[in-house]
Order: structure tokens, then sequence, then C-alpha cells
């Protein structure tokens, strides 16, 4: 992977990594779970106080993970959850448009992190970082048994 695709994978996890901590942040201390549970209740989210957790920590902690490359796949995956359930329960009957509180937003989210979920995050990100150490070491393991 050359260095414009590992930079633009980085500069997009980060961006996307940084609006999912905000929303996370805002779940658990600006508005509060308790706040987040009510809202979400008044949606008719199944088991409102399980959703409101599984949003607040999946958008904080998969920020977090997301700007240091670890995990990419599996915490798109739960953060890609978390936008599915945002459009049907919020965001759909509000229509296309972010202004109107429509799913825009949470859509556009959705493929930026299939874009950068199961992109390899190359040389600036821990996923890259530690696949790259586990190939060497194969290669060295390997290279060391043929020499014998």
């Amino acid at each position: 992977m050359g260095i414009t695709r590992n930079l633009a994978s980085f500069v997009a996890r980060v961006i996307l990594g940084i609006i999912f901590i905000f929303h996370g942040w805002q779940k658990l201390n600006k508005d509060g779970i308790d706040a987040t549970e009510a809202y979400f209740k008044s949606l008719d989210i199944p088991l409102p106080a399980a959703a409101a957790w599984y949003s607040a920590l999946v958008e904080f902690g998969g920020g977090i993970l997301l700007i240091l490359g670890v995990l990419t796949p599996l915490v798109s995956l739960l953060l890609i959850a978390d936008m599915i359930g945002a459009i049907f329960y919020a965001h759909i009957d509000n229509g296309f448009w972010n202004a109107d509180q429509g799913y825009e937003l949470p859509l556009a989210l959705i493929a930026g992190l299939i874009a950068v979920g199961f992109a390899d995050t190359g040389r600036i990100g821990g996923d890259g970082y530690l696949m790259n150490r586990r190939r060497r070491r194969r290669d060295l393991n390997r290279d060391r048994d043929v020499a014998y």
C-alpha cells in the first residue's frame, strides 16, 4: 500500500473516529445515559437501556479504535449496526436530508465505515502494523526452516 493510500485511509479513519467520539461522548456525558435511554424509549427502540449503553460505548470506544486503526473490520461492523438502528428508528420518517433530521448523515457514515473498515490500515494503523509484524515473523520462521 502506497503512502498516499496509507495517508488517505488514516485521514478518513481520524475524521470518522472524531465524529463517533463526539456522538458517544454526548450520550455518555453531555446528555447522559438516562436522557439517551429516555430518548430511545420515546422512539420505541427495544431494550432502550441496553441500546443506549451500546450506542454510547460503541460510538465513543469505536471512534478511538478507528483512529488507532485497531480492529477496524469489527469496529466498523458494530458502528454500521449502530447507524442502521439510527436510520430506521430515528431518521427514516424524516426523509433523506440531514437538515430535516433525515438519514443522509448516518448513511454517509456507513459508506465511510465500509471504505475504511474493510481496507488495509497500512503503516498508519494498529491492524496494519500488527499484520506486518506477523508477516515478517512468519517469513523469518519460514526462512529459518528452509536454511536448516
